[in-house]
């Protein structure tokens, strides 16, 4: 990506120094992969296990990483890149960068690119994904759609934490034209940290509108089991 937020990303980590960043990478198995609330494989299976991860790489605020998933369609794999720069005032978190969407192995039309914008208050956050490419992932006219998301984890005993999802996402005029219809999505589940650095999680994840996205937006009960590296 020649985003310029990336750029200032790449060029804040050099500047600080490498004494001074942080590097962690995550893995993940997960029983279904549901994005925004969509199945990304196959609709006619409640469960086709995807395996995911990634790493990033901070420093004073600035951050850049990678994250990767087995998917249903497109080459078979998603890579995610992205960079932005993370901090609080206020004592709000806040939280602004890009992202890309990328499919290896197929052409660029479905590539997809975000800015994004995120505020957070204890354990409830809420972000704004704003897409910039003239295609949501491959659909003609999908710049300037958007998405928010309202995002919450609770612990309620030690390693044993609540967690809530909901989103809706708002396609341009031109996307409604070429047929997409706005929906919304939710999730709600639990997560167990059951040691040496694993966590399991299971959550009821769905989205509305099935009458017009079909069994992509089936509700589902997802397991996923991962892990910090």
């Amino acid at each position: 990506m020649k985003s310029s937020l990336l750029v200032i990303a790449a060029v804040g980590l050099l500047a600080t120094g490498a004494a001074q960043a942080d590097v962690t990478a995550n893995v993940a198995l997960t029983s279904k992969y549901k994005f925004r609330g969509q199945d990304q494989s196959d609709p006619a299976k409640a469960a086709l296990p995807a395996i995911q991860g990634g790493f990033d790489f901070s420093s004073n605020g600035f951050y850049l990483g990678n994250w990767n998933s087995s998917v249903g369609f497109l080459g078979g794999t998603e890579m995610d890149f992205y960079g932005g720069y993370a901090g609080e005032a206020a004592g709000l978190g806040y939280d602004v960068g890009l992202l890309q969407y990328y499919y290896p192995g197929t052409d660029s039309s479905a590539n997809t690119t975000e800015l994004y914008g995120k505020l957070g208050f204890g354990p409830v956050s809420m972000k704004y994904s704003h897409t910039v490419s003239k295609k949501w992932f491959g659909v003609e006219g999908g710049r300037n759609s958007g998405y928010l998301e309202l995002n919450a984890a609770y612990e309620i005993a030690k390693g044993i934490s609540l967690v809530g999802h909901l989103g809706t996402t708002r396609f341009s005029s031109d996307a409604k034209a070429a047929g997409l219809v706005n929906y919304s999505d939710y999730k709600l589940g639990a997560s167990f940290a059951v040691g040496g650095g694993f966590t399991a999680e299971a959550a009821y994840v769905g989205a509305t509108k099935k009458s017009d996205w079909g069994d992509l937006n089936k509700a589902r009960v997802v397991l996923t089991v991962s892990k910090v590296l």
